[in-house]
């Protein structure tokens, strides 16, 4: 697809790297499936992917966690 950032590059699949914030926690996703884009390195999610992030990074928050470091596991 079309990356709707750069509007110049192509997407293709990928791994990458996904950090989310909420209060004073951070969690980061490691090796997470996503399409990239080619040119300006842009990340597209799936809503399955997006879905499965936000439930894992809610457990963090509710445990307190300050920073977590997680590998993506589908």
């Amino acid at each position: 697809m079309k990356c709707a950032i750069c509007r110049q590059g192509e997407t293709s699949p990928g791994l990458v790297t996904v950090l989310l914030q909420r209060g004073e926690t951070s969690v980061i996703f490691k090796q997470v499936p996503a399409e990239v884009c080619e040119n300006c390195g842009e990340y597209y999610l799936t809503q399955a992917v997006t879905e499965q992030l936000l439930v894992r990074a809610e457990e963090a928050v509710k445990k307190g966690a300050e920073v977590e470091i997680l590998r993506y596991a589908a």
